[in-house]
């Protein structure tokens, strides 16, 4: 059921922006608020444009990756340093994200940023963890799944922050599951300055780059502004694969008063590129073109370019007022929206080879033409509105209190259509629907769907969310902060044709939770600290439970994760170190049967258990030159099969040095990636044989994909106002498969063999790439 803070807002359509910007009108003397949100950088400069403060160490400020001493939960804190000084320009945040222990990724096969990667944090799945951009959670409506060159490339990151855990009851999203990727957005500074940047390198990649920051205008009352876009053109590193990005960033930082600021924030990007809907490649292709080949110029193929594009076009935007009411005490408030649309044209199976297979049928729906290239169009497109408001009250010295809510709605739209790439008219290829009658739930029993109509489908969802924290500090260097969560999720579907099931429809469903949590620091000395973390986390089921005959027929209900993590965070003068252990219970794992009677239906299956051991260091050797490592021991396995989970690999590595000396920088990094396996094992079913279930065990270690790493050279050296600098991704041109999309009808006997009745799809690192960059800060 809809309630609390959510459904009042809803039904009075009343944003907690304005009741807001009513409360302000009264605090026009007290003393500004100083979250570092707003855009002054803490004085480290470490974590710029979030709220955590890092101890301004030596071996901080070399670090790649960091903790905070008031960290609750385990963290990795990545700077804009490392994004500028070790990294291609071309970099997303997934591969950010990736320098920090327990966080593996796959994709970016075209190269780094010029093609989507998932990210896996402690093997929690893209779409089992929450990613935000200052404080906002954002993901795609049919289930929390990201898009990581979409929205925001590396010129519009200032720091990234991973927690690794579901966070506290403030941490906000419908994935408060398997951890955070916190992103925040470029800051406004004091002072006037810019950057004009351009790169190119292997795969004929250009970059074009600027940034400005007016600093305070004294005519505007200190407003600072900053404001950065990019250009990206790409020939990519699979065949045939080109790849445009157009970006544009803004946020203007207005001090309203002496206590209240309005920070104004808003990025649009457009992506245009060739790629399959389902990319990658057989090996029986591989050994004809090579393993990275993708698309041709033949178009007489499904493998042809012209068959297989996409245009992206999102925006994203944030007005966020802030407050200080009283001494210790502030106001906040965001008021966000953010759109989505993917407009794809895909051949239907790019790894048939055999040109005698293509067919497509005509309008009789009954004879094929031989040689027509059969295909779909899709859309996905979405607009998501949300408002998040948090109030934090200093109810005494050692005492201090937030509350807050988030409401959000968002309207999609999606459509799959078959058509005839070769014609450009329909394919009348799907099976003939005939809406049935009760107890299936069809708008209009009796009508007859178009056999060129895969789904189209219009979806809503009403979400809300309402915490409440108690920060006790009861000696010098202790905090124990309890706090819970109340989570509404509410989706509906008005769909002229539902996905699956092909015919009109109509259909809801609702979920909610309670999520307590316990939080505890203990800064020992002002170098050392410890902390622990109870919480547990929460995943609604995706849009797909709604693509089904009668909801109701199914009894699905969310997942939920229990965690428990401890660790510890010292900062010497040259030696930064942070550990911690951590055992997460995972249940409710969401599973479709098809029922003899009411047809497919949702349920839960079984569960998970992932615990491990994680840490990072880094040692200071002199001024200018750091060393750093950090792992992670990662066990992930499925509870009645005892197997580890699919892509979630055993262990993580990665080590490097660094140098900042004067006009040079330098920096060596390699990332190991343990061994995993493609699928999740099969859990054996009520009626499944012993042969049977030594047939998808079979099939579970056919899939095993070896341990890699990727290793990064950079180096830059300044000439007065320029910079000059150098990036070599892949240094060792480890070409490894990352991972396989199996499709099922490959037999056990040919995984892992080039031919052509080998249907699966494999992945590899991009190999070497080579870009040069020039620099120029003024």
């Amino acid at each position: 059921m809809e309630k609390g803070f959510g459904s009042l807002a809803r039904s009075a359509g009343v944003s907690a922006m304005a009741l807001v910007l009513g409360m302000l009108s009264t605090t026009a003397h007290a003393d500004a608020a100083a979250d570092a949100e707003s855009g002054t950088a803490p004085a480290t400069g470490i974590a710029e444009g979030s709220d955590i403060v890092v101890t301004a160490t030596r071996a901080n400020e070399i670090a790649p990756a960091t903790s905070s001493l008031e960290a609750r939960q385990p963290q990795s804190i990545v700077s804009r340093s490392l994004i500028e000084d070790s990294l291609p320009a071309t970099a997303d945040f997934d591969q950010i994200a990736l320098i920090t222990p327990s966080v593996s990724n796959f994709g970016g096969n075209n190269g780094i940023g010029l093609g989507e990667s998932k990210a896996q944090i402690r093997g929690f799945q893209d779409g089992e963890y929450n990613i935000t951009y200052d404080g906002v959670p954002f993901g795609d409506t049919n289930d929390p799944t990201h898009h990581s060159t979409t929205f925001f490339p590396s010129n519009t990151i200032e720091t990234i922050v991973v927690d690794r855990g579901p966070g506290n009851a403030s941490q906000l999203g419908q994935a408060s599951f398997g951890g955070n990727i916190n992103l925040f957005s470029r800051a406004a500074r004091d002072d006037f300055g810019g950057q004009l940047k351009a790169s190119y390198g292997s795969f004929d990649t250009w970059l074009l780059r600027g940034l400005l920051n007016t600093g305070a205008i004294d005519a505007l009352g200190g407003t600072k502004l900053v404001v950065t876009g990019q250009y990206v053109d790409t020939n990519g590193r699979s065949s045939h694969s080109p790849y445009k990005n157009y970006n544009l960033f803004a946020k203007a930082v207005v001090p309203v008063s002496p206590d209240v600021t309005l920070t104004l924030l808003g990025t649009y990007n457009h992506n245009k590129f060739n790629q399959p809907d389902k990319d990658g490649s057989t090996l029986y292709q591989q050994s004809l073109y090579g393993k990275h080949f993708s698309l041709n110029d033949d178009p007489t193929t499904e493998q042809y370019f012209g068959y297989n594009h996409t245009t992206k076009t999102t925006d994203f935007e944030i007005v966020k007022l802030e407050a200080q009411i009283a001494p210790g005490s502030t106001l906040e408030n965001r008021a966000y929206t953010y759109y989505y649309d993917n407009e794809t044209l895909s051949a239907n199976d790019v790894t048939v080879w055999d040109k005698s297979t293509l067919s497509t049928t005509l309008a009789d729906g009954k004879t094929k033409v031989a040689g027509d290239v059969p295909g779909y169009t899709k859309t996905n497109k979405y607009r998501v509105y949300g408002d998040i408001a948090k109030l934090k009250v200093q109810l005494a010295p050692i005492a201090t209190l937030t509350v807050g809510a988030q409401i959000e709605w968002s309207r999609t739209y999606r459509q799959q259509t078959d058509v005839d790439l070769t014609t450009g008219g329909f394919n009348y290829v799907e099976k003939a629907v005939t809406a049935p009658p009760p107890p299936a739930i069809a708008t209009n029993p009796g009508e007859k769907t178009p056999q060129y109509i895969k789904f189209d489908q219009n979806s809503q969802g009403n979400n809300a969310a309402e915490f409440v924290e108690l920060e006790i500090k009861p000696v010098p260097g202790l905090s124990i902060t309890p706090g819970f969560k109340h989570v509404d999720y509410n989706r509906k579907i008005f769909a002229r044709w539902n996905q699956t099931t092909r015919y009109a429809q109509n259909l809801t469903n609702t979920y909610d939770a309670n999520l307590p949590f316990l939080q505890a620091n203990w800064q020992v000395s002002p170098q050392l600290s410890f902390y622990g973390e109870y919480a547990r986390g929460f995943l609604i089921p995706s849009l797909t439970s709604l693509y089904v005959a009668n909801p109701s027929f199914s009894n699905v209900v969310p997942e939920r994760s229990t965690n428990y993590q401890a660790g510890f965070v010292f900062h010497g003068d040259h030696l930064s170190v942070d550990a911690d252990v951590y055992s997460i219970d995972f249940k409710n794992k969401f599973a479709s049967t098809n029922d003899p009677v009411f047809g497919t239906v949702w349920t839960n299956i079984g569960g998970a258990l992932y615990q491990g051991i994680e840490g990072q260091v880094t040692y200071a050797v002199t001024q200018d030159l750091g060393i750093f490592a950090n792992g992670s021991l990662n066990r992930a396995i499925e509870k009645t099969t005892r197997l580890q989970v699919g892509q979630a690999p055993k262990y993580t590595a990665a080590g490097g040095v660094i140098v900042k000396h004067g006009p040079i920088r330098f920096s060596l990094i390699d990332k190991l990636t343990g061994p995993q396996y493609a699928n999740s094992p099969t859990v054996p079913g009520p009626t499944d044989s012993a042969a049977t279930t030594a047939q998808n065990r079979a099939l579970y270690f056919a899939y095993r994909i070896k341990a890699y790493n990727t290793a990064i050279l950079a180096a830059s050296y300044e000439i007065g106002p320029f910079r000059v600098g150098v990036e070599v991704t892949d240094l060792f041109n480890s070409q490894n498969v990352v991972t396989i999309t199996s499709t099922g009808k490959t037999a056990l006997n040919q995984i892992g063999l080039p031919l052509n009745t080998n249907f699966d799809q494999y992945y590899y690192q991009p190999g070497r790439a080579v870009s040069g960059d020039i620099t120029f800060t003024f």
